[in-house]
């Protein structure tokens, strides 16, 4: 059995881990506000991009000239998974969450006989990963703090991996974060990246006409890269809202399960010093009965 001293100095150790789990419960909840806010205000945008583009894409007629970026580059073997994550934990499964689906997104690729390889971005997703794909792993980024994350930012993410597109690396090309829903949900999601998916719904007006101004090459230049860019910048604001809310439920459970522990070393240590009293008195009383 534990000394009265061992058992106080635990409480007061357990105490103090709770105060911090709580501070850094509100420190999450002030941060969720805002990194929900740009996450919903950059959703609707990004959605929308995305349905335009896919609805080029199915409309556009394939030559030479079309931009790999829209029609690909007519392989399908190597994949490239770009995994989203943060820098930082005591975030519960958020980032587990997301490297989960990349293990199962890259096992059923192999299982079909394709090459996968990876592209993270976000440290903890990186360490997950380097422990069964190391080889695999063709770059990794740590953007720091994911709330601060500006548009030009992840342009450079862009421009790198559009390059390596470009030049072959890889031929399909998966992005995979976290989706905001709420505090306690976030969904792990995965959208193809490159080239532009073709929708079934934008498939369907594969017969329409689409004219161009000032010219469809220009466009195509300029709206393409952009996609991209979007399409990563949506990735890390629904995973900054979803790292706090993941952040801020999991400092939440901690912080009961400290008042828990308290709670039970508190009776244990009661009941110890009682016994200890109980002891002392009955050794009291024997000696005066002895005399």
């Amino acid at each position: 059995m534990a000394s009265l001293k061992a058992l106080k100095i635990r409480i007061n150790s357990v105490k103090s881990t709770q105060k911090i789990t709580k501070a850094m419960k509100m420190v999450a909840a002030a941060k969720l506000r805002r990194a929900q806010e740009a996450a919903m205000a950059s959703r609707p945008y990004a959605e929308r991009l995305e349905a335009v583009v896919a609805s080029i894409a199915s409309k556009v007629q394939r030559s030479p000239q079309t931009p790999k970026l829209l029609a690909g580059n007519g392989k399908d073997q190597i994949h490239l998974l770009v995994v989203c994550t943060s820098d930082k934990g005591l975030a519960g499964a958020f980032n587990t969450n997301i490297v989960r689906l990349a293990r199962k997104k890259a096992e059923e690729l192999k299982a079909a006989g394709k090459t996968v390889k990876f592209y993270t971005i976000g440290r903890k997703g990186n360490d997950q990963l380097s422990r069964s794909y190391r080889n695999d792993i063709i770059n990794k980024i740590e953007p720091g703090d994911l709330g601060k994350l500006s548009f030009a930012d992840v342009q450079g993410y862009s421009a790198d991996l559009t390059s390596r597109f470009e030049v072959g690396e890889f031929d399909v090309a998966h992005l995979l974060f976290s989706k905001f829903v709420s505090v306690l949900t976030q969904e792990p999601t995965d959208i193809q990246l490159m080239p532009v998916a073709v929708s079934e719904g934008a498939a369907t007006g594969a017969n329409a006409a689409v004219e161009y101004e000032p010219d469809e090459e220009e466009i195509l230049a300029e709206l393409l890269p952009r996609n991209v860019a979007v399409q990563l910048l949506r990735a890390q604001r629904e995973n900054a809202a979803s790292e706090q809310g993941s952040k801020m439920t999991a400092m939440d459970n901690a912080t009961r399960n400290a008042g828990d522990m308290i709670n039970r070393l508190t009776i244990q240590y009661n009941r110890t010093r009682q016994a200890a009293i109980t002891t002392e008195l009955v050794e009291i009383i024997a000696g005066a009965e002895a005399l």
